[in-house]
């Protein structure tokens, strides 16, 4: 199990809630911290040490103009599910950076939207233990109809906090 940074405190302690009450605590924290997440309506289902699911409704303020998800509301959801996971394991010295949004759209979006993603026990251990590095995290997103209407890759960066000088 990953060393307990603060926002995997902060989530321990969420986790021990009820079932009824964890998912809208999960989600208040995480809309609260990340305003964007929480604007568009990203609610966290799940949220462990080596996995997240969050739901993104298909409601007007996340909509585009035929009345489906807009591209950038799935994108989003596909990083803050990424993002999230990977914050529950960088070391409280260091920060997790988004690098790189590779994001296909293969077919309509129908309805709401369910996003999985996971980290390997040894993709944890070497966000733990690189001063920095990068890790692929995979992530599937599907629709109402159980369709994976876009294909992505998120890859996430972690460096320290402190930025080391250069010598000439």
């Amino acid at each position: 199990m990953p060393e307990k940074n603060f926002l995997n405190r902060v989530v321990s302690k969420v986790n021990i809630l009820p079932d009824g009450m964890r998912a809208q605590a999960l989600t208040l924290t995480f809309g609260r911290a990340i305003r964007f997440a929480g604007t568009a309506g990203v609610r966290v289902e799940k949220l462990t040490d080596y996995e997240a699911v969050i739901t993104l409704k298909n409601r007007k303020k996340a909509q585009n103009h035929i009345g489906s998800l807009h591209a950038a509301a799935i994108a989003l959801a596909g990083e803050s599910a990424t993002g999230f996971l990977v914050g529950m394991s960088v070391p409280d010295s260091h920060v997790p950076v988004i690098k790189t949004m590779h994001v296909d759209y293969v077919k309509r979006c129908t309805g709401d939207i369910r996003v999985e993603a996971k980290l390997s026990v040894e993709q944890v251990q070497r966000i733990l233990s690189e001063d920095k590095g990068e890790v692929t995290v995979p992530v599937t997103i599907t629709d109402e109809k159980g369709i994976e209407p876009v294909k992505c890759e998120y890859i996430w960066a972690w460096t320290s906090k402190v930025r080391k000088e250069k010598t000439s």
